[in-house]
């Protein structure tokens, strides 16, 4: 029997058309109900340092606003733990963020900031905050996220997302498939995310060690063409037909 694969929303890219021009339109926390009413199991913000989409005032919002689990995606900041730690958000999911980046550029290090990490993400477990850590599917880096006690990874599926040939677009699936089998191997819920389309959803999807996939901007890029509703049970669709054409047997 297949397991259920939860749809994380993120509401990004409604705030940054928003913030393009100043004022309050369009509402990411108006987008958030939407993806929620289309079939989303969660809402997905990520609060960057430079506030270059989401700002303050809309977490505080989505958590007042929503009946869904909200993941706080931050750097693994002092300021951004103090946010988390005032909101108590039901996730956290640390990122590496650099001010010149477009978006998300690779995974976390956790290897290399283990010393850095280990104090933050001890405080947010300690708030009833459910961590994740986002990051390259290596297992090197899964085994240093156990380490560090996050109950939570996910895969970052761009290097699969942006291969163009189909050799290297197999191979880097294959490493996500992998990566997400060791997950569940030493204990870690696997969820993934990061430049997932319709065109690129489906063998992920089919991976069923895998139990949630983040989504954002495609998603909402679609909308101007059908709707946000349209594109979030597009979506929602193509997760489950291929999930459950990979089920087990019962």
């Amino acid at each position: 029997m297949s397991r259920f694969l939860r749809l994380g929303v993120n509401i990004d890219h409604v705030a940054t058309v928003r913030n393009a021009r100043g004022g309050a339109h369009p509402d990411p926390v108006r987008a958030a109900r939407l993806a929620i009413e289309a079939g989303a199991d969660g809402i997905t913000a990520h609060l960057r340092e430079d506030r270059r989409h989401i700002v303050d005032r809309d977490i505080e919002r989505l958590m007042a606003a929503i009946d869904r689990p909200l993941n706080f995606e931050m750097a693994a900041t002092d300021e951004m733990l103090s946010i988390a730690l005032r909101h108590k958000p039901h996730a956290a999911c640390l990122v590496p963020e650099k001010r010149t980046e477009v978006t998300t550029e690779g995974g976390l290090d956790v290897i290399g900031q283990y010393d850095q990490l280990v104090q933050r993400v001890g405080d947010l477990g300690a708030a009833g905050i459910r961590v994740s850590l986002f990051i390259d599917p290596e297992p090197a880096q899964l085994d240093a996220a156990k380490r560090l006690g996050a109950p939570v990874v996910e895969l970052h599926t761009g290097a699969y997302c942006d291969a163009h040939d189909p050799a290297a677009r197999e191979a880097e699936l294959a490493r996500i498939v992998r990566a997400a089998a060791h997950a569940e191997a030493i204990g870690l819920e696997c969820h993934a995310g990061h430049g997932l389309s319709y065109d690129t959803v489906g063998p992920v999807a089919a991976i069923q060690t895998i139990v949630e996939l983040n989504i954002g901007h495609f998603l909402i890029g679609e909308a101007i063409f059908v709707g946000l509703t349209n594109s979030i049970a597009r979506m929602r669709k193509a997760m489950d037909t291929a999930r459950n054409a990979t089920a087990p047997a019962s």
